[in-house]
């Protein structure tokens, strides 16, 4: 091969290389992309003209693409949730209720991460919420610090795989499948990994108490009454929303993007009963008074109904901030991938993968492990989103070709595809030395709690999240079979 067929390998080198200069990942895509335009230009290879498809492209595949409408809404949902409190009462009341379970408060933190995953896929936030809430108290009760830290960041990248996430959004859309059908098949996957978690908490714990002492007996209501209202309080909020977004989905009474637009006005409501109406109504008090203190900061209550009120408009405010923040972020680096992925097919990029691929003759076994093998790499570099954007488009076409015979059908391989991409990019968010989760959490953690203790917490769960890609790799019903039974 001469220097011109080799400019699309040369393109994924500069963008390697590129991706470490600490520019925004949007610039770095998009300026990679046009400076290889120009090279093409001038070797030949390209036309200036070709540069006057992007606008439409842009504008077509991403401004106007109703699928990716879901985005924002799934944002400001799961902001509104860390703003309002919801998150919070949530953790002191499964603190309550695992009181006598060996490891009870890791556990709360796993499940919290599992409820809140089931109601967005926004994993800074999730990972940081959690962190202010449960790590200080953790520490407070002498829990482990690598067993408190790994169960948090583990945790709260549950979102990135339980439905409604971001994630299967953007690849529905770059696959040109379907979105309800890629969240559908991500709930089983989801949850064995929440399973997978849970057991290990539970197994260590009980061998080795030591590590998660026990809460105390007399934590949190003492009767049945103080018991209901905290459930009633704190538990039933956050499962109607869930109930809200993941029951019109699966019972088929609205889109996945309809379905955001409910989970927004379902926080909205919710955002206001929690920090309006119930302080108002004086239901802060009698909850207060049937709880002893569980190490967690509760609502500020009093003030009257219009303070309350003012307070959440401010809320209310502060969250359309982050939510336009956060998704114009997600937008320009569709826009810089687009660029890029655009200019690496016109150079001949997907013919010179193809080529490589069948070079190999890896067959379809072969390259699917290589796949996997390589996000998992990248995955110690690179966000999921930067590794989504740039992988699946390249390997599409391939992924599309597959065939496992009776192992998985053909025409559900790019489901099955998809799914072990995502458990397989959980591990992105976990993996040092850029895992974003250890950044977020490092970024709020006590001072006691050093970097080290967080990369050593995480490999527990970084292998669990390995078991559970092998189990969907294996038994591709556990991402196939709720599909076929709810949407066929």
């Amino acid at each position: 091969m001469d220097f011109i067929e080799l400019l699309p390998l040369f393109m994924f080198i500069v963008l390697g290389v590129s991706m470490f200069s600490g520019f925004p990942v949007a610039f770095v895509l998009g300026g990679v992309g046009l400076l290889f335009g120009l090279i093409g230009i001038m070797a030949g290879e390209f036309m200036f003209i070709q540069f006057r498809t992007l606008p439409s492209r842009i504008f077509g595949g991403i401004m106007e693409n109703l699928i990716l409408t879901a985005i924002p809404m799934f944002i400001f949902m799961g902001t509104m949730l860390e703003r309002s409190g919801i998150a919070r009462d949530l953790l002191n009341c499964l603190q309550v209720l695992m009181r006598r379970v060996p490891g009870g408060l890791a556990l709360s933190v796993t499940i919290m991460g599992t409820i809140l995953a089931a109601t967005t896929g926004i994993i800074g936030a999730s990972v940081i919420m959690m962190s202010l809430l449960a790590l200080p108290v953790m520490i407070e009760r002498n829990y482990n610090h690598e067993l408190a830290t790994g169960t948090i960041a583990a945790s709260g990248t549950l979102g990135i795989l339980i439905p409604p996430s971001i994630m299967l959004v953007i690849m529905a859309d770059l696959l040109s499948r379907s979105v309800g059908n890629l969240f559908v098949a991500a709930v089983f996957p989801g949850l064995i990994l929440a399973g997978l978690y849970v057991v290990y908490i539970v197994v260590r714990c009980t061998i080795n108490p030591k590590l998660a002492p026990a809460l105390d007996q007399d934590l949190g209501p003492q009767t049945g009454l103080g018991v209901f209202a905290m459930v009633v309080r704190s538990f039933v909020p956050p499962v109607i929303l869930i109930g809200l977004v993941l029951g019109s989905i699966l019972g088929g009474f609205a889109t996945p993007t309809e379905a955001a637009g409910v989970g927004a006005m379902g926080a909205i409501l919710l955002g206001l009963i929690n920090l309006v109406i119930l302080p108002s109504l004086g239901v802060e008090e009698f909850v207060l008074e049937t709880t002893a203190d569980t190490g967690i900061d509760d609502h500020p209550v009093g003030g009257g109904f219009w303070r309350e009120l003012r307070h959440y408009i401010g809320v209310l405010a502060d969250v359309v901030e982050r939510t336009m923040l956060t998704n114009a972020m997600i937008f320009g680096i569709f826009i810089g991938a687009t660029l890029f992925s655009y200019i690496f097919r016109a150079l001949g990029g997907d013919d010179l993968v193809i080529d490589l691929v069948e070079s190999l003759g890896l067959g379809s076994w072969g390259l699917l492990f290589l796949i996997m093998a390589l996000v998992f790499v990248l995955g110690f570099f690179f966000d999921w989103i930067e590794i989504t954007l740039i992988v699946l488009p390249v390997f599409a076409p391939i992924i599309a070709q597959l065939d496992f015979g009776d192992h998985v059908a053909k025409f559900e391989v790019t489901y099955w595809f998809a799914i072990l991409l995502a458990v397989n990019l959980q591990t992105s968010f976990l993996t040092p030395p850029f895992g974003f989760a250890l950044f977020y959490l490092k970024a709020v953690a006590p001072e006691n709690v050093r970097i080290q203790e967080i990369y050593r917490g995480i490999i527990p769960f970084v292998l669990l999240q390995l078991i559970g890609l092998a189990l969907v790799m294996s038994f591709p019903d556990i991402a196939l079979w709720l599909p076929r039974v709810l949407l066929n």
